[in-house]
């Protein structure tokens, strides 16, 4: 190890593996600090990757050149498409991942990352001048120079875990905490405060009694996160999940029990995702619900450990028995892992600015869960965004912002930065108000371009994406100007589909936007049609623009006209405490966020449109608009 760096990723979790890919990518020579090497990547929680949103952000990840859609496609034990039966803004891919696997892949493409240091080591304090942050010290290895560090230390910074009400200084799945780096981070006047999150209990496959679960099973097709991806697991391969659903015994053990619970005995009281509660928690806010659904998934091809999907809880480890022994199907099921609940520190989002970096000390950047987040797709956006930003910093170029509309990384920077959060914050379709620009489908045609631009992405992918553009784009004119050359066929499909035939001539294009047909139905029906050599992904890309174009054109031109304030910037240096006809709260929410457009200053909790039309008489006054 050298003793300086450019930048130093302190935490080798999902954010720090995109950051410190991203960074050495771009030329900087980079420096990942982790606990262990073992447990880069790791998967504390259940080990699948995408789901509702977060699919989509994996494919964002891909299309701006991370690896996390690589590793995910290596070896999934399950693929799936949700939502098919809704509309392209919903959705996305969710893969069940092997728990060693994984990680070894993220680990072998981490390795083969030129610019690229990984140490096994302790961040113990953070080093800082009036210019900004200089480097930290190392528990083994002493101080190290750097003009950028990345703090993605996840669920680890001052951990604590607790089964039942017993509690232990630990980080998840029995690693060590990081216990020195909060007092750093407050010895630098950064504001923290206390989350947590849960995990349910690990069970052994030959103990459980699968007969009366509903399988769950996989999807075929050429399914995968990566644009590069050109090998798929077939659905022979894929391993199946199971769905079952809680007794009533077991939600009579819960109400019985509910004071032993950590949650619900004061023991813990930093606060939890929403949208991951711990079923004692489930049990009380939906008191009316008689039964809740539950997933069994596999955690290895290999191996003997299913996750409980669902099954969060702070109960002792005598009412967890109490509880998994209740469930149909798990009467004899043996606990291989207590389920476990882990309060950790992290960053408060007002601390930081859109590019990540701590706005009190230049060069400093946060990413992951300890920007207050939850989730591994999540926190692999954010870490990407952060190594990039750090290094363009470093290289004198402008930042690296995206838009709300222009993908589900940029909606999950704009609310932390502008609207906060008073819970741990978790990617969801609702929250984008552009989702159908933000289609699983569309990844690459929207960033891409950036990928490339910045060098993230190499140039064989960026050429593909090009070819892949222009042949929607060659195939889509085709389909407009070319007639159905086997009518028999095309009146056939029609009676099959039930639909009335008139015997006349029909465009490609007239067929492929009616809900009826698909882009592979009509390859057969016209001559040339399959010479533009589109796959399945490209496919799906070329229908949705097709079918939904009319929403999508609306859409585009709503997001065109809330652009315009985007481009209204607002002056670093703007004096929001004084300015005459701001209300007192408008005035202290913009001094807290210090927003960078007009419009971030119009999403800030509190700021109302008129005090946006102060901001902006102030600007004309100042001739900056």
């Amino acid at each position: 190890m050298d003793k300086s760096y450019d930048v130093i990723i302190i935490g080798g979790g999902h954010a720090g593996v995109e950051a410190s890919h991203a960074s050495a990518t771009l030329g900087l020579k980079t420096l990942l600090v982790t606990l262990s090497l073992d447990k880069v990547a790791n998967m504390p929680c259940n080990p699948h990757i995408g789901g509702s949103a977060k699919g989509v952000v994996v494919r964002e990840v891909d299309a701006l050149g991370g690896i996390m859609g690589i590793a995910a496609d290596a070896k999934p034990l399950q693929i799936k498409m949700l939502n098919t039966g809704k509309g392209p803004a919903v959705q996305c891919l969710r893969s069940q991942q092997d728990k060693t696997l994984y990680p070894q892949e993220i680990l072998r493409l981490l390795r083969e990352t030129k610019n690229l240091e990984i140490i096994e080591d302790e961040v113990v304090d953070l080093c800082a001048d009036d210019s900004g942050i200089t480097g930290v010290e190392l528990k083994k290895g002493g101080h190290v120079d750097a003009e950028s560090v990345i703090v993605t230390t996840g669920t680890y910074l001052n951990a604590r875990v607790y089964v039942g009400s017993d509690g232990k200084d630990e980080g998840p799945d029995g690693e060590p905490a990081s216990l020195y780096l909060t007092d750093a981070l407050r010895r630098l006047g950064i504001a923290l405060w206390r989350l947590k999150t849960g995990t349910p209990p690990r069970l052994k496959k030959s103990s459980i009694d699968f007969s009366n679960a509903a399988i769950e099973p996989g999807m075929p097709g050429d399914l995968a996160f990566s644009y590069q991806t050109e090998t798929f697991t077939p659905l022979e391969e894929q391993l199946p999940c199971y769905l079952i659903y809680t007794s009533e015994e077991t939600l009579r053990i819960i109400r019985d029990h509910l004071e032993d619970s950590a949650l619900f005995n004061g023991t813990i009281d930093s606060i939890g995702p929403r949208y991951c509660p711990s079923i004692e928690s489930k049990v009380v806010r939906f008191a009316d619900k008689p039964r809740h659904q539950l997933f069994l998934e596999p955690e290895y091809a290999e191996g003997e450990s299913f996750y409980l999907q669902g099954f969060s809880t702070a109960m002792p480890k005598d009412i967890q028995e109490q509880m998994v022994h209740s469930l149909p199907g798990l009467e004899h099921a043996e606990i291989l892992k207590y389920a476990y609940q882990i309060e950790y520190d992290a960053v408060r989002p007002e601390e930081f600015d859109s590019t990540l970096m701590i706005k009190k000390i230049p060069g400093l950047y946060v990413a992951g869960q300890v920007c207050g987040t939850s989730g591994y797709e999540e926190a692999a956006g954010l870490g990407l965004m952060a190594g990039v930003n750090a290094s363009l910093r470093l290289l004198g170029k402008e930042p690296f912002i995206l838009g709300r509309h222009e993908s589900y990384i940029g909606v999950m920077i704009d609310d932390l930065v502008t609207k906060g959060t008073d819970e741990p914050y978790r990617l969801l379709s609702s929250r984008a108000e552009y989702r159908l620009l933000l289609r699983h489908d569309n990844a690459d045609e929207r960033l891409s371009e950036y990928g490339w631009r910045i060098g993230l992405l190499p140039k064989w992918r960026y050429e593909a994406f090009q070819k892949k553009q222009h042949a929607i784009a060659d195939a889509i004119s085709f389909l407009e100007k070319t007639v159905v050359s086997d009518k028999e066929g095309l009146a056939k499909a029609f009676e099959e589909k039930g639909v009335p035939y008139e015997n006349r001539g029909y465009k490609g294009l007239e067929l492929l936007k009616r809900p009826e047909f698909r882009f592979a139905e009509l390859v057969p029906l016209m001559d040339g049609l399959s010479s533009f050599g589109l796959n399945e992904d490209a496919m799906l890309a070329l229908e949705t623009k097709v079918k939904f174009e009319g929403y999508i054109v609306k859409q585009k031109k709503e997001a065109e006209d809330l652009q315009k304030r985007e481009h209204i910037l607002l002056p670093a240096d703007i004096d929001y405490l004084h300015m005459d006809g701001l209300r007192l709260e408008a005035r202290q929410k913009l001094d807290a966020v210090r927003p960078r457009s007009l419009g971030q200053a119009g999403r800030i909790s509190g700021v109302n449109p008129a005090d946006v039309s102060v901001l902006l008489l102030t600007l004309r006054k100042r001739g900056l608009v």
